[in-house]
């Protein structure tokens, strides 16, 4: 059940919203992680944490082992300029040598699983290919063969500018094999979006597609990639993958510069001596969205991001050796990059990549794609889950057997809880457990996330910090915040994942995620975040989100579960507005759980949300408390949402105010601003005299 809560005043954040049910594990079964196992690995942890991330690095191969597990010098006052700090340093098993490609595919098949299959894909338009560990292997030296000829070498940057695609994974497996580093790009990104981080990084390959499938058609790319990388000495070759063939015909070319995949990868040799490098070797630089300002690449190291990639996979996924795993994020996502490639492939477990979108050529497709290769792990974001939830609003129809799933996995933003009730119901078939992951691109791995064989689940929380992760909630001075209150999010000690600084910009690292806490050593995620009075964890979001009404700082997740636990609502995005009384004012963006009858006339949308307004309104004032009624309730076809599902809440609020936009090029459909704008112009018409 839902319901209030009082909470003091002092709090950083106001937290009204609670929720009463609870999922126990089942009682049996062999797990990964099990009680037993959970208390002494905390245990462990807790008594020295840099001794069980020493244990977890053993699971790896390692060509030399580590003089030094962990070095940290945290920001401090510099001293020879007090009102300085220091930028901070980590170093995790320095002096160890490794190849991360090598423990991903190579080791496997020396162990004998070379006939194993690592990677089923399917294309949007229905194209398939299969890859075993074996062959893979050789794919990867083709690969990194191609790489040395084209003079790619060991700290040389390669930006990697295509879909989801075995050639993807080939070539970021092979940039790591030769010690190079990669930076990954949506493929659905702008020239320009793409020209920073080639320009950025100083890459000197470039690595895309002549075109790619997306919602049911060809889209040509090459003509993106030319853009963004015209001018640029730096950049020696762009190697470019035939994807789309003849459905883009008309590929530029600029001759000299440009090569084909399969003249230079395809017919290279197809054996390759790996050599190992330092744990500390840069393995790839990942950039933020760049939504509030300048895109951040983070950069992260080979063997500590390996490590706990690989660990937190093995643990909260209980990966097993016949497991089927699937995780739909774009391979640009940072989530992909743990959970699609280096965990699942350093574990040697088969997996499933998919080209397209979900409702290409029919909302189905996932569940088709999960009955085809017998799925047993499903890694998705709550908004494709609440969006399921709008595709088929009396439930999932017995198409599809999804009974080979026995875990499911979330990520990008808080669950809501009626979402996680329905994912779990409707995906998961009541007995699958949902792994609620907490994690950042800045952290590069889960942090705070369930233990499937031995938490109890609550719906909507992240539940608990993984053993060897600690964090707490605080204030804006840093205390720690009592249970029930909301603060702010920090982790209170040092992780192998972590990034280790900002591309040519260490001072930015320093203060974007280490000054406001430095003289307590703390990383601030930039999330809010509560416990609950048994000490589970719940997010309430960015704290650049979070709404200030009448003095009350309100989680904009909060106010979105309230509505979305309303049978009219599918989705909502939340999102605070002027106001002269109150500072700020409620405005709440809503999906319908069913569009308009005529979904195509823009008046359908201003008249709907006049008979369901007042009653969404209503409801939320019962659910959590009067402050946090919205003033505004909007009923659109779609939110803004980026590639990794996150929705851009900003851009609601200034849609909202008639501001500039800014950059949107991380956007998974630019055009969902269109409509929303559509929607706010018929409303503004509709009350203008």
């Amino acid at each position: 059940m839902v319901g209030t809560t009082a909470t003091p005043r002092s709090t950083a954040i106001s937290t009204l919203q609670t929720d009463d049910r609870v999922f126990p594990p089942a009682a049996g079964g062999t797990w990964n992680v099990g009680p037993a196992d959970h208390a002494r690995l905390h245990a462990e942890a807790d008594a020295d944490h840099v001794a069980f991330w020493e244990r977890a690095a053993e699971r790896l191969e390692w060509a030399e082992p580590w003089h030094t597990a962990h070095t940290w010098s945290p920001s401090v006052p510099d001293p020879e300029d007090p009102e300085r700090l220091t930028v901070p340093v980590a170093q995790w098993f320095a002096g160890g040598r490794l190849n991360v490609a090598v423990n991903c595919v190579d080791r496997h098949v020396t162990a004998g699983r070379g006939d194993k299959v690592a990677l089923h894909f399917e294309g949007e338009p229905g194209d398939r290919r299969s890859y075993t560990y074996a062959e893979l292997q050789r794919e990867v030296s083709r690969a990194a063969n191609a790489l040395t000829d084209l003079g790619v070498e060991k700290g040389d940057r390669v930006v990697v500018y295509l879909p989801v695609l075995p050639e993807t994974v080939i070539i970021t497996l092979a940039i790591a094999r030769i010690g190079a580093i990669h930076s990954l790009v949506f493929g659905g990104f702008s020239a320009e979006a793409v020209r920073f981080r080639v320009q950025d990084t100083g890459a000197k390959l470039l690595v895309t597609s002549d075109g790619q499938h997306r919602r049911g058609r060809a889209v040509a790319t090459k003509d993106a990639a030319d853009e963004a990388v015209a001018g640029l000495d730096h950049v020696e070759h762009v190697l470019v993958v035939r994807r789309t063939g003849e459905a883009t015909p008309d590929v530029p070319w600029t001759p000299g510069r440009d090569v084909w995949w399969h003249e230079v990868v395809d017919t290279a040799e197809d054996h390759h001596e790996a050599q190992a490098f330092d744990a500390e070797t840069p393995l790839f630089i990942i950039y933020t969205s760049g939504t509030t300002g300048k895109p951040k690449g983070l950069v992260h190291t080979s063997g500590g991001y390996l490590t706990q990639a690989s660990w937190t996979h093995w643990a909260h996924f209980d990966a097993r050796e016949d497991d089927v795993h699937w995780c739909t994020a774009d391979l640009a996502w940072v989530t992909a990059h743990t959970y699609e490639i280096y965990g699942p492939l350093s574990n040697g477990i088969t997996q499933v990549i998919y080209e397209g979108t979900p409702s290409t050529p029919h909302p189905g497709r996932h569940f088709e794609i999960i009955e085809r290769y017998g799925v047993t792990t499903y890694y998705t974001a709550p908004t494709l889950i609440r969006t399921f939830m709008t595709w088929f609003p009396d439930g999932l129809p017995a198409t599809h057997d999804l009974s080979t799933l026995r875990l499911l996995g979330t990520v990008g933003e808080s669950i809501n809880p009626e979402a996680w009730v329905w994912f779990h119901e409707q995906v998961g078939g009541g007995r699958a457990p949902i792994v609620d992951t907490w994690w950042q691109s800045e952290t590069g791995a889960t942090m705070i996330a369930p233990l499937p064989g031995v938490t109890t689940l609550k719906p909507g929380s992240a539940t608990r910090a993984l053993p060897g992760i600690s964090v707490k909630v605080v204030d804006e001075a840093g205390g720690q915040v009592p249970f029930g209150g909301g603060g702010f999010l920090v982790v209170d000690r040092t992780w192998p994942a972590m990034a280790r600084t900002i591309w040519n910009d260490p001072e930015r690292y320093r203060d974007a995620y280490w000054s406001r806490y430095a003289e307590q050593g703390y990383f601030f995620a930039g999330d809010g975040a509560r416990f609950d009075v048994d000490g589970d964890i719940w997010l309430l979001g960015r704290v650049d989100d979070v709404i200030n009404v009448s003095g009350h700082r309100l989680s904009t997740i909060e106010i979105e579960s309230a509505l979305v636990s309303h049978p009219l609502v599918g989705e909502a995005g939340v999102t605070g507005i002027d106001d002269p009384t109150t500072g700020q004012a409620i405005a709440a963006f809503v999906i319908p759980a069913r569009a308009p009858e005529h979904a195509d006339d823009v008046e359908a949308w201003v008249a709907h949300a006049r008979e369901i307004g007042e009653t969404l309104r209503a409801h939320v004032a019962r659910e959590i408390g009067p402050i946090a009624k919205p003033r505004e309730v909007v009923v659109v076809p779609d939110l803004p949402k980026t590639r990794s599902g996150k929705i851009m809440r900003r851009l609601l609020a200034d849609l909202v105010a008639e501001r500039d936009l800014g950059d949107v090029t991380s956007l998974q459909d630019v055009t969902a601003l269109h409509r929303i704008k559509a929607v706010l112009a018929a409303r503004q018409k509709e009350t203008t005299p």
